[in-house]
């Protein structure tokens, strides 16, 4: 596994979502959050100190802009549910799924409030939350610019007691006490730091040399459709949830098939890459817009274990997951229709709201497109 990009203490919460409002149970077990990059893709994880970096118990590839790690405060946490800590929520734009974390290291604040974020605990927070993002950060440097408000160490665990913290996002919150326990805060990153890569001059994640991205083809197909969703920004009234296509298409899936395809299905994907991601990828040539000779000729040169090691390295790339997801935001924002006629997708009503002229939206619309995949794939078979 690569060095750890940052690494702080923090502790696992359990969180019962039956109840109303919904009870957090801060776990005792001593932990490390720590994150590191791999395929130029961030991974979140947890695992307890006694354990190795690579027996993570949780260990979750981050999608860059899908992840939030925010701090468990704000206008949804009203001042009437007071938490005996500092607990921060991993959140996903495209599930409803949370993970919630105690800090655990001694209270920074002068008058030993277990409850205030010090300036030092957001930071770090900050410096999660941008790295979900898919930023480009300097750890030492950020870190050096905030410093405890005394002179007391920070790095030393306290004990925690039940937490009664209420929803953690969704929903009102109710009144009562209870929290993390008592000094439930975090952030020493020096406990692993100085074995780490603390982020490091060149950023948190490798920077790729390619001049184009593998989602090209993909991005300048939505640009087209721009003007031409005279319903833009239409959403159903009812939406339903329903996974987006990213989600849907996984690296598990999505490199396993490759590695089984036929050279026949080999071609066939490899027709759909930009050219020049198939001619830098031959090594050829580092031309932006290459002839489709050159196009040819690159695809000839290449064997089949670097059509398939270049399909999977596209197929990984977060520029990839990008590309769905932004074809995912114009299905659910009204795209469907233009979507589906450019790509020779037949759906269901043509993509439109049955009995109207409204195009489907939300999580109908990527069931529909989804659907309309299958049926098609279907028929050409036949």
């Amino acid at each position: 596994m690569p060095a750890p990009i940052i690494t702080f203490k923090a502790g696992r919460c359990d969180v019962n979502n039956i109840s109303s409002p919904w009870k957090v149970k801060p776990e005792p077990e001593p932990g490390y959050i720590y994150l590191y990059g791999e395929d130029d893709l961030v991974h979140f994880c947890w695992r307890k100190r006694n354990q190795h970096m690579d027996d993570a118990e949780l260990d979750l590839v981050m999608v860059p802009s899908d992840g939030s790690f925010v701090p468990h405060e704000g206008p949804d946490y009203p001042q009437s549910a007071k938490t005996n800590g500092r607990i921060f929520v991993l959140k996903f734009v495209s599930s409803p799924e949370r993970h919630l974390f105690w800090l655990q290291s001694k209270p920074q604040s002068r008058d030993g409030n277990p409850s205030y974020f010090s300036p030092r605990d957001r930071k770090i927070g900050d410096i999660v939350n941008r790295l979900l993002q898919g930023e480009e950060v300097n750890v030492t440097r950020e870190l050096a610019s905030v410093r405890n408000v005394d002179d007391r160490p920070d790095d030393d665990d306290e004990a925690m007691e039940d937490a009664d913290a209420g929803q953690d996002t969704r929903g009102p919150r109710g009144s009562g006490s209870g929290g993390a326990g008592p000094g439930a805060t975090g952030g020493d990153i020096r406990e692993e730091g100085e074995g780490s890569r603390e982020g490091g001059a060149d950023g948190a994640r490798a920077a790729s040399n390619a001049t184009t991205d593998a989602a090209a083809a993909v991005r300048n197909f939505l640009n087209s459709l721009q003007g031409q969703q005279g319903s833009g920004g239409l959403q159903q009234p009812r939406d339903v949830p329903y996974p987006f296509l990213n989600h849907l298409l996984p690296t598990s899936t999505t490199v396993s098939m490759v590695e089984a395809a036929p050279v026949e299905q080999l071609d066939t994907m490899m027709s759909f890459l930009p050219p020049a991601v198939i001619v830098l990828g031959s090594g050829e040539s580092t031309d932006p817009e290459p002839s489709a000779a050159a196009v040819e000729a690159a695809k000839a040169s290449m064997s089949i274990d670097e059509k398939r090691t270049l399909l999977k390295k596209v197929l990984r790339s977060p520029q990839f997951y990008q590309a769905l997801g932004g074809l995912t935001m114009a299905l659910r924002d009204g795209g469907l229709p233009s979507i589906a006629e450019a790509l020779g997708v037949r759906v269901d009503n043509g993509g439109l709201i049955p009995g109207g002229s409204m195009p489907l939206g939300g999580g109908e619309a990527i069931k529909a497109f989804v659907d309309g995949v299958k049926k098609t794939v279907r028929e050409e078979q036949r």
